[in-house]
């Protein structure tokens, strides 16, 4: 039976959807059985070989010499200080939470483009970004509780800072290669970063059960790889604004693929966190659609991987 292409496009975004939704879920059982940095170490070098395989099979290009800093930093921001402040955050925080905070990117994009690159913020931007600074207060609150609240979990949010540094960074390096290629040197890159964690991980890998190093490997291949390949099929066919639109619907999966594998319990302030923080990332790329300023730039943030 023939697949049509409409039918393909939306089973490549279920795809994205829920390999970045296991990402919390796959993290929180990693932490049972590796340090942070280990967890981000292996997670990405079973990415990598991935990766090697994938850049065999479409022989992407190599890279301008003069490119290779670039690429490292961008592995730096997307892949080394993201994924391990947001393993470091997470155990401070339940899956679903984290799920939340990590969408909140667009809001340091934003942030990061005032102050840095001095782009002009509307009055609406301002006051989506005051929103989902609010929100991602009341997730952090409402998940544990104001007199329980960890100081690590806040991690996660340095987590969507880099994340969404990544971003503001990835536009100024755009056009150069291709979505896959860029995506296999910056997760080669940082990899290579993150390889100062290599003492001690064989240790931890042999030592983990086999429900940690599962997890871990569905990490490897699942959210850090195989959903950077359906989302590159994605946006080849749809324009960014529409597909990213999709990608709100990663922390409600995260939360109910965290209810059912972990038996975590959704706290109606991380709901409600979650509905602000989502609302206000999604009111920047309304701005962008429908608002007056028609060439009001649209930071459609792609989810962390």
């Amino acid at each position: 039976m023939k697949i049509s292409p409409s039918l393909k496009l939306v089973l490549a975004t279920a795809v994205v959807i829920l390999c970045w939704a296991y990402s919390p879920v796959g993290i929180h059982i990693g932490l049972e059985g590796y340090s942070p940095g280990h967890l981000a170490l292996l997670r990405f070098l079973i990415a990598s070989v991935f990766m090697v395989g994938i850049a065999l099979v479409a022989g992407i290009s190599l890279p301008r010499w003069r490119d290779m800093p670039w690429l490292l930093v961008l592995g730096f921001f997307a892949i080394a200080l993201h994924h391990v402040s947001l393993n470091y955050g997470q155990q401070g925080l339940s899956a679903g939470a984290s799920s939340v905070l990590a969408q909140s990117a667009p809001i340091f994009s934003t942030l990061i483009a005032f102050f840095w690159l001095k782009e002009p913020v509307s009055a609406w931007r301002w006051s989506c970004v005051v929103l989902g600074l609010v929100g991602a207060l009341l997730v952090v609150v409402g998940d544990r509780g104001l007199g329980s609240i960890q100081p690590q979990g806040l991690l996660v949010l340095l987590a969507a800072f880099s994340w969404g540094l990544y971003f503001v960074l990835q536009r100024r390096f755009s056009g150069r290669h291709g979505l896959l290629t860029t995506t296999c040197y910056m997760v080669w890159g940082g990899t290579l970063l993150l390889m100062v964690y290599t003492p001690g991980l064989a240790q931890a890998a042999v030592q983990a059960s086999w429900r940690v190093n599962l997890a871990v490997l569905l990490l490897g291949l699942f959210p850090s790889a195989l959903a950077y390949l359906a989302w590159a099929y994605v946006l080849a066919r749809v324009e960014v604004s529409r597909a990213s639109i999709a990608m709100y619907l990663i922390p409600p999966v995260a939360m109910l693929l965290a209810a059912i594998v972990l038996g975590e319990t959704l706290r109606s302030g991380v709901v409600l966190g979650a509905a602000v923080v989502l609302g206000s990332v999604m009111a920047m790329q309304l701005e962008g659609r429908f608002g007056k300023n028609a060439s009001a730039r649209v930071m459609n943030d792609e989810a962390p991987v």
